[in-house]
């Protein structure tokens, strides 16, 4: 079956002189839904299969919370880094040594505000808080609590049109929607993560739900990390994992 179209394209208020041209995706899940057939059924089965594998060895561990918070440390690194962060590893495990020289002080905090917002997503996860856009406002919150970004309306959706590559929106790489169509995409984004209309899988919900928030792209700052973390939480409460240990 040919696939349709992803979104449409919306004129919006001008920017600077400029009439923004911006991409407003369509609601989840994709219509017509999507063709699974037998190699990528398989292929499906196996990626859960080995996750389960996965889940299972984390339970012969003697301490499983202490490997776990420091995967989540080894995680945080490259999510970081694929936004600029230039820290590493030694780096974050570096800033909880008082006076440690030659740490890159504000790309470590990044890191360290991903850690502290995965953290706080599982555990209200935990204790049985709706994986909605709510709870994805506290993780972005979290997110920009102390590092780059703090200005950026942390845990609120942003006001303004925003846009990827170039320096102006008239020759972006990318415009998402405009602020007034926020409401609406969040508003399905958020009955999909809640399996309305339909149920879907959590395999294929995170790897869908982490596109559309870097489609949506609803904050100033921080929608990749959002999108990574996500996937993430929908691991954990989706039973399929205990604790976030897929990198």
């Amino acid at each position: 079956m040919r696939r349709g179209l992803a979104g449409i394209c919306v004129l919006g208020p001008s920017v600077d002189g400029e009439v923004v041209r911006s991409f407003v995706p369509h609601s989840l899940p994709p219509a017509p839904a999507l063709e699974i057939d037998g190699a990528r059924r398989e292929e499906i089965n196996q990626v859960l299969l080995a996750m389960g594998r996965l889940d299972s060895d984390s339970g012969l561990l003697p301490d499983s919370s202490l490997f776990s918070s420091m995967y989540v440390q080894k995680e945080a690194v490259p999510s970081s880094q694929i936004e600029g962060t230039q820290s590493s590893l030694s780096d974050l495990l570096l800033l909880e040594v008082e006076h440690a020289p030659d740490v890159p002080f504000d790309d470590v905090r990044d890191v360290s505000t991903f850690v502290r917002a995965l953290e706080h997503g599982v555990k209200r996860a935990r204790e049985s808080f709706p994986l909605s856009n709510r709870l994805i406002r506290e993780i972005h919150a979290e997110l920009l609590s102390g590092g780059r970004g703090a200005e950026k309306r942390p845990g609120e959706s942003r006001i303004t049109q925003n846009w990827l590559g170039g320096s102006r929106s008239g020759v972006a790489a990318f415009v998402p929607p405009p602020p007034e169509r926020l409401a609406e995409r969040l508003g399905a984004l958020d009955a999909f993560l809640h399996d309305k209309p339909q149920r879907t899988s959590t395999l294929l919900k995170a790897a869908l739900a982490n596109a559309q928030v870097a489609t949506i792209h609803a904050f100033l700052d921080g929608n990749g990390r959002v999108g990574r973390l996500l996937i993430k939480l929908l691991f954990v409460v989706g039973g399929i994992l205990k604790a976030p240990l897929l990198c």
